[in-house]
């Protein structure tokens, strides 16, 4: 991972090569922040800056996640009993060489784990023990990049606590977590913890007018809506062919929802619209909620006169964008969204596809007549 293929964060990448130059490199250090921040891929970079100082040519092998003295320890699911990172380092290392501002989610998917936990365990901070007791293989430094190291279970952690006061020579321990509330005290007080703030706006659209087939109005949209994410806005990017799909179901919704109070023959249109959504796959129906959230906050903004930050409307099939934005305002919006947020959560749970859009929709369907 190179500095510049990461986006933005221009003051604190130069900081961090500023320390490996002065060797002023703490043997252990925390960055907070999302993995859409740039933990990982911050971590990655210093890494080979570390390991190139010492040698030129460990360069490449970095970038493949092929260095012998470069480490990596991550949440997983116990198969066969086992708690060891080392049988999933291929899914791994093909996931971060694709996109190093790969979340939680993304590995989940990738490792197809359904609803089994992922965490570092314990013998997993054995098996590190056991590594860095051997001497380095290239007669340098040995680094241990821990990702996700807020998901390490209670007796994992409180090994490891040892591992970290007492490290091999020439060791750098670089951990990555979203959120260092649900780490020991007593890890937090051993690392020199480096803030990754989310990414500005600027910066994203910076590396977006690099994809030249982002438009400028939808470039826009993704700078809004990424929030300073750049795997969201990765996300948002491909997600760009299925707009027409969501916004032809969104328009099929609300047509309905408007039917249905007066005719309720009308319900059953509702039940054979959630049961069509129901054939997409898991991550096209939650991106869909998304999708969903984000016109209802945008028509929020329309009915309370903020025109300047309705970055979208919908406007294709003769859908009238103005008069259904009054019909969301302070009184529905928040059981709108929290109607959503609850089917998100029995997706990411797998549950009956069908039954989650059917009910979200007939829901909805109550909330939108609902009077100011």
């Amino acid at each position: 991972m190179n500095w510049e293929q990461i986006v933005g964060h221009s003051e604190l990448k130069n900081l961090l090569k500023d320390s490996i130059s002065n060797n002023r490199v703490s043997h252990a250090q925390l960055f907070v922040g999302k993995d859409g921040y740039g933990t990982l891929a911050l971590a990655l970079a210093f890494a080979k800056e570390i390991l190139k100082k010492e040698n030129e040519h460990s360069s490449t092998k970095v970038d493949s996640l092929n260095h012998l003295d470069l480490h990596f320890s991550f949440p997983v699911f116990k198969a066969n009993k086992s708690g060891l990172t080392g049988q999933f380092f291929e899914n791994f290392r093909e996931m971060i060489l694709t996109n190093p501002y790969s979340n939680n989610e993304d590995w989940s998917t990738i490792l197809e784990s359904e609803n089994k936990q992922l965490s570092i365990y314990v013998e997993e901070i054995d098996e590190i023990n056991k590594k860095f007791a051997l001497k380095s293989y290239e007669g340098g430094s040995k680094i241990l990049i821990v990702w996700q190291a807020d998901k390490m279970n209670t007796d994992a952690a409180n090994k490891f606590l040892k591992f970290l006061e007492e490290p091999p020579k020439n060791t750098y321990i670089i951990l990555t977590a979203s959120n260092a509330n649900y780490m020991l005290p007593t890890i937090l007080s051993r690392t020199q913890i480096v803030e990754i703030p989310s990414i500005k706006e600027e910066d994203i659209e910076s590396f977006l007018l690099t994809k030249n087939e982002v438009s400028a109005e939808r470039r826009k949209e993704i700078v809004f809506q990424a929030q300073g994410n750049w795997n969201a806005a990765q996300k948002l990017i491909k997600s760009e062919n299925t707009d027409s799909d969501f916004e032809e179901q969104f328009i099929m919704w609300v047509r309905e929802a408007f039917q249905v109070k007066k005719k309720p023959e009308f319900l059953k249109n509702i039940v054979l619209w959630g049961r069509r959504i129901a054939t997409w796959n898991k991550e096209k129906q939650m991106n869909f909620l998304d999708y969903c959230a984000e016109m209802f906050r945008l028509a929020l903004l329309q009915n309370y006169g903020n025109q300047s930050l309705v970055y979208k409307k919908i406007e294709s099939g003769g859908f009238k964008w103005d008069s259904f934005s009054k019909f969301i305002h302070g009184a529905n919006i928040e059981a709108i969204l929290e109607e959503i947020s609850a089917a998100n959560y029995h997706l990411e749970r797998n549950g009956n596809t069908k039954i989650i859009w059917t009910d979200l929709g007939i829901k909805l369907s109550r909330y939108i007549h609902k009077k100011p």
